[in-house]
């Protein structure tokens, strides 16, 4: 009986402790994508890639979406693509876009330049037409391009005839984001020291400072995936060109605020080790994400509603007690779900929801095995405390082979699938365990105690027992008896006569 006490206590405590300590701490589940909002991306090779570039592509794309500041993102390879969550990020459109950026940058020298007005009308030059035409295409580095600057809405606003490049991204450093009163937003970028960065950049510069045939325009373009994002002139008001220091250089072109982060942003990270190009998207707004969260608690009140009435309707109080140990399991699951969405970035999705739903039935289960034994040993005469005694135990190791069903079924999910889908087998897994903890430790224990007050102990029917009858062959053998009894009374004044009689 001390032990049973000593199990029941300890479990509360725990229980109790871990609640505390989740309500002191702040934490609380980290909501998925399908529950809170988001953008969700399936990224694909454009051709062959070997597995270490994808997963230097992931953590290029992991830093990225660090600096956009979106909480725990998932980001994993998929088979041989790169699977990209992004819950909670509000300007989902945008995140996409830059997480698949191949952010090739190049520095090349303006060739020509001319605005996109002078490409419109009858009267277009066909050999205007023909040189200024736009580049399609992958085109070697070393090849001479014709590349668009675009204006806010994405207009084409001016045509570039850029050189072959000059300098790539290799020799950038990092680069951030800056505002000054005289330029605006701009991006400054920091090359490397030495002929592979820095030198680079200050040999192209020094060519179109002086205005030679391999840049008669004077400017240095920055071209961004296949687009200019500014074409500077080089030290246009120095005579003598001053070679740049490797963190003294701006890139400026009317940037907002957010242009010019984003295109830091991607210089810092470096260029993907392989193109990408979205294979499937999804968008799912803040307020479709509520709704879903929504839908998912109120079908699991439900669902545990009806249960809870059922227990109470047919186990009475067995059924109060197997109430308080799915309250039990459910305070200990939110806090280590609570736990492992601020330690770990483990996401609650839906599909964990419906996990966890599922996972109400299995401990239901539980409870109705230990029940159902109960019951048929009091059926079959023995008392309610030598019952309660002698059933639980195999009760639990029958719970416990049902419960060793589901964790199988449960991490063969978890480990074959990718997706929502482990997180459902995640969820029920994890429930499941917490069930056999509730079992052994509070739901036996606890019915134990209560057999033993007598008050229980004299009224099964309490427990949803129904008192049984007395066999068939036990109420004759007692009519028999009184039968006899009232018989011998009857005889014995007779018999007395007849022997007063002798005398």
């Amino acid at each position: 009986m001390r032990r049973k006490f000593a199990y029941v206590i300890g479990i509360v405590a725990v229980v109790a402790a871990g609640v505390a300590y989740t309500l002191a701490s702040g934490n609380e589940p980290l909501l998925g994508l399908d529950l809170q909002g988001g953008a969700s991306v399936v990224l694909e090779p454009t051709g062959p890639a070997e597995p270490e570039e994808l997963e230097v592509a992931v953590e290029i794309i992991r830093n990225r979406v660090d600096g956009l500041g979106v909480a725990e993102p998932e980001i994993s390879t998929q088979g041989g693509n790169i699977l990209v969550q992004l819950p909670g990020v509000d300007e989902q459109q945008r995140a996409l876009d830059l997480v698949g950026q191949t952010a090739e940058l190049r520095f090349r020298p303006v060739l020509g330049v001319l605005p996109e007005e002078s490409f419109t009308g009858d009267d277009v030059d066909e050999a205007l037409l023909d040189a200024f035409a736009l580049t399609e295409g992958d085109v070697a580095p070393e090849a001479e391009v014709v590349l668009p600057q675009y204006d806010d809405q994405r207009n084409i606003a001016l045509r570039y005839i850029l050189g072959p490049t000059a300098v790539t991204g290799d020799g950038l450093e990092g680069a951030v984001a800056q505002y000054q009163s005289f330029i605006g937003w701009h991006v400054a970028p920091t090359f490397i020291s030495g002929a592979a960065g820095i030198d680079l950049f200050n040999e192209v510069s020094s060519r179109c400072h002086a205005r030679i045939v391999e840049c008669p325009s004077g400017q240095v373009a920055i071209e961004l995936d296949n687009e200019v994002v500014s074409a500077p002139s080089v030290q246009a008001d120095s005579v003598v060109f001053e070679p740049f220091e490797r963190s003294s250089i701006t890139i400026s072109g009317g940037f907002s605020e957010q242009e010019a982060r984003d295109i830091a942003l991607v210089l810092d990270y470096g260029a993907l080790p392989v193109e990408l190009e979205a294979q499937q998207s999804q968008i799912v707004s803040a307020s479709l994400g509520t709704d879903a969260l929504s839908a998912g608690v109120v079908a699991g009140l439900i669902g545990l509603g009806l249960v809870s009435l059922y227990l109470l309707v047919y186990y009475r109080l067995l059924g109060l007690v197997a109430i308080a140990s799915l309250g039990l399991s459910g305070a200990m699951l939110w806090t280590i779900i609570a736990w492992l969405g601020e330690s770990q970035g483990l996401a609650l999705t839906l599909a964990g929801v419906t996990g966890l739903i599922v996972a109400i039935g299995v401990s239901v289960d539980s409870n109705v095995v230990y029940f159902e034994h109960l019951r048929e040993d009091v059926r079959s005469g023995r008392t309610l405390r030598s019952a309660v005694d002698r059933a639980f135990p195999v009760a639990f190791s029958t719970i416990v082979k049902a419960d060793l069903a589901s964790l199988i079924a449960a991490a063969v999910l978890y480990f074959l699938t990718v997706g929502q889908v482990r997180g459902f087998a995640l969820y029920l897994g994890l429930a499941t365990i917490l069930d056999l903890v509730a079992t052994y430790f509070f739901m036996g224990p606890i019915i134990g105690i209560i057999s033993r007050h007598s008050g229980l102990y004299d009224n099964p029917s309490r427990f949803g027992i129904p008192v049984p009858a007395a066999p068939a062959s036990q109420s004759h053998s007692h009519s028999q008896s009184q039968a006899q009894s009232q018989t011998g009374a009857a005889a014995g004044p007779e018999a007395a006569a007849r022997q007063g009689a002798a005398s």
